[in-house]
C-alpha cells in the first residue's frame, strides 16, 4: 500500500464543511495534537478514539481573539463511564484564558452530564453541570462559544447554558487579551469523571469514539487585520454589535429554562468550596 496507516492517507483528503465559510480541508485549520495514530478520518468525518493505549487530540493551527466557534459533535455510546471528551478553547501559559465544555461518560442508560469551566487570567474553578435534555449519542448536536468584550456564552444547539459576562467592574479577570486556540480531545479521566471516580472504564468495551464534522470558526484570527482592532474579512466586528453585548429575551428565557430543570451543580451555590460566594455571582440572576 502506498500508505501504511489508512487514517494517514485521509489526512491529506478529508474535506469539511465551515458553517461560516465554504467547505475546506481539516488539515487547513486543524492538526492532531497528541496520538494521531488515534485520529481517524472517514468521508466527512473526523474520530478520535480512546482505547487503553491512549487517547487523542486536535488543535486548531490559528489562535483567535473574540467571535464565535463551533462544531457538531456525537459523543460516545453506550457505557463511556471515566471517558471525557472535551471540546474547549485556550490560550497558553499559566495565567492561561480558557472555555470548556466537558463531557463527563456514563453508564448505559444514563443521562450525560456536561461540565462547563472558565478560567481567566489563570482562575478557574468555575464549573457548572447540566444534563442534557436529549441524547447526544443518537446524533450529531453543535456545541459553540460566542465571545465578545461583554461575554462569553455557551451554547448547545441554539440554546444558551452559560453566561459569563464582563464584571471586570467587580474586580473579576476576563478573557479579552490572549488568543486561543479551539481544540478537542478524548482521554481517561476515570478517577473523577463518572460518580466522583466510583465508576472506572470497562476496557471491554473500547475502543471509545467521539466523531466531529461541520466546524463553524467566524472569528478574529490573532495577527489578521490586528491594526484595526480585530475587524473580519468584511470590515465589520459583528459580535460586538449591541444585539450581542448580553442575551436577548428569548435567550434569557432558554437560560432560565435550562438552570430551572437541567441545572445539578453550579459553584456560585457551593458554599463549602467557596464560603464567600465569588464577585460575580452576586448578581448572575436569569
Amino acid at each position: 500500500m502506498a500508505c501504511l496507516r489508512m487514517q494517514s492517507c485521509f489526512f491529506f483528503i478529508l474535506t469539511l464543511c465551515f458553517w461560516a465559510s465554504n467547505c475546506v480541508e481539516f488539515n487547513d485549520i486543524f492538526e492532531p495534537s497528541w496520538a494521531t495514530d488515534h485520529v481517524m478520518y472517514e468521508g466527512e468525518l473526523l474520530k478520535l478514539k480512546l482505547d487503553n493505549v491512549s487517547g487523542a487530540g486536535f488543535a486548531s493551527k490559528a489562535t483567535y481573539l473574540f467571535g464565535k466557534t463551533g462544531a457538531q459533535i456525537k459523543l460516545v455510546p453506550g457505557d463511556s463511564a471515566g471517558t471525557v471528551t472535551a471540546f474547549y478553547m485556550s490560550s497558553e501559559g499559566t495565567l492561561h484564558d480558557e472555555f470548556d465544555f466537558e463531557f463527563l461518560g456514563n453508564a448505559s442508560g444514563e443521562p450525560y452530564i456536561v461540565q462547563t469551566n472558565i478560567y481567566s487570567n489563570g482562575t478557574g474553578n468555575r464549573e457548572q453541570r447540566i444534563y442534557l435534555w436529549f441524547d447526544p449519542t443518537a446524533d450529531f448536536h453543535t456545541y459553540s462559544f460566542l465571545w465578545n468584550h461583554n461575554q462569553v456564552v455557551f451554547f448547545v444547539d441554539s440554546v444558551p447554558i452559560r453566561v459569563f459576562p464582563n464584571n471586570e467592574r467587580l474586580g473579576v479577570p476576563y478573557p479579552k487579551k490572549q488568543p486561543m486556540k479551539v481544540s478537542s480531545s478524548i482521554w481517561n479521566a476515570d478517577n473523577w469523571a463518572t460518580q466522583g471516580g466510583r465508576l472506572k472504564i470497562n476496557w471491554s468495551h473500547s475502543p471509545f469514539i467521539s466523531t466531529y464534522k461541520s466546524f463553524d470558526i467566524d472569528a478574529n484570527e490573532s495577527g489578521v487585520n490586528a491594526e484595526s482592532g480585530g475587524v473580519n474579512e468584511n470590515g465589520s466586528k459583528w459580535w460586538d454589535m449591541p444585539s450581542y453585548s448580553k442575551l436577548s429575551p428569548l435567550q434569557r428565557r432558554m437560560l432560565r429554562w435550562v438552570h430551572r430543570n437541567y441545572i445539578i451543580y453550579d459553584y456560585c451555590n457551593d458554599s463549602t468550596r467557596f464560603p464567600t460566594s465569588p464577585p460575580e455571582c452576586a448578581g448572575l440572576r436569569f
